[in-house]
């Protein structure tokens, strides 16, 4: 039998749920109408998805928590939200900014209401992360430490970068498709430690799987050295910036860059945290 739970409904978390549900659903509603552009598919395709992914899984946890049904679900539930208002608070972030650069103009009332309403969408997902991380006692999971928001952050970094790639640039030289595969391992590795997490199944290895996480962030760390030196010697070699160039194929390449220099940089902020966890304290814990 089903028991509802009311007060998932007029709690503080649950308020800032439904209010995120109906300004995601205001977003995709208004885009859907204002249609598309001649701006880059890909990036309006990562905004729409965005919004629709945020608004259905918003109402599905909602919906679970009311009606207790998430005491049902063979996860880590604790893992499961937090990890999802942190990756819907990165999404929201990433949206707000780019519909407005490519899709939005003085004259477009819909794309102005549309990125404002995303914008209110990312302040109502950072509430609900600090909502959920500051109850006592609840949050206790891998996905709600620094290590595990670090691998949310790579995965969504990722996702960044892999909407960004041209096949027709990639494709000229092996180098790049030896980037492409950096992109691609790496972010499959991190992925599966969040789904391994989520679904509890990290005890079921008969080794240190820690000392594994470690090995594998430090293995990451040097694979996105070598990107960030051969990705923009390729690219950028005899390539300059066009002339005129408004939101041009060009503009991607300079983002796939940033992109890879930034997910280097949290790869080893994860390593350095993981080396610290796993030999350092474990050890003054022994003493």
């Amino acid at each position: 039998m089903v028991h509802l739970d009311i007060k998932a409904l007029i709690s503080p978390v649950g308020i800032v749920r439904m209010s995120e549900f109906v300004l995601t659903c205001t977003c995709f509603a208004l885009v859907a109408s204002a249609g598309f552009t001649n701006s880059p598919l890909s990036h309006w395709s990562w905004c729409m998805f965005c919004w629709c992914f945020c608004c259905f899984m918003t109402l599905l946890i909602h919906i679970l928590e009311f009606t207790n049904l998430n005491t049902k679900v063979p996860i880590s539930w604790e893992d499961f939200t937090t990890a999802f208002a942190m990756l819907a608070t990165l999404m929201m972030v990433t949206t707000s900014i780019i519909y407005p650069k490519f899709f939005a103009c003085s004259s477009c009332s819909r794309q102005i209401g549309a990125s404002v309403v995303s914008w209110l969408c990312f302040v109502l997902y950072a509430v609900e992360v600090w909502l959920v991380r500051k109850r006592p006692g609840e949050i206790s999971g891998f996905l709600s430490t620094i290590p595990g928001l670090l691998k949310i952050l790579e995965t969504f970094v990722a996702c960044i970068i892999f909407t960004s790639l041209d096949p027709a640039e990639f494709n000229k030289f092996p180098g790049l498709q030896w980037c492409v595969a950096v992109y691609s391992i790496c972010f499959i590795f991190s992925l599966l430690i969040i789904l391994l997490t989520i679904a509890r199944m990290l005890l079921v290895f008969p080794f240190f799987f820690d000392v594994l996480v470690t090995v594998c962030n430090a293995l990451a760390a040097v694979m996105y050295t070598t990107a960030i030196v051969i990705w923009p010697l390729y690219v950028f070699k005899q390539n300059p910036r066009p002339v005129p160039c408004k939101h041009c194929n060009w503009d991607d390449l300079v983002v796939v860059t940033f992109m890879t220099f930034f997910n280097l940089l949290v790869y080893i902020t994860d390593t350095a945290y993981s080396v610290k966890l796993v030999f350092f304290n474990h050890h003054e814990e022994e003493e």
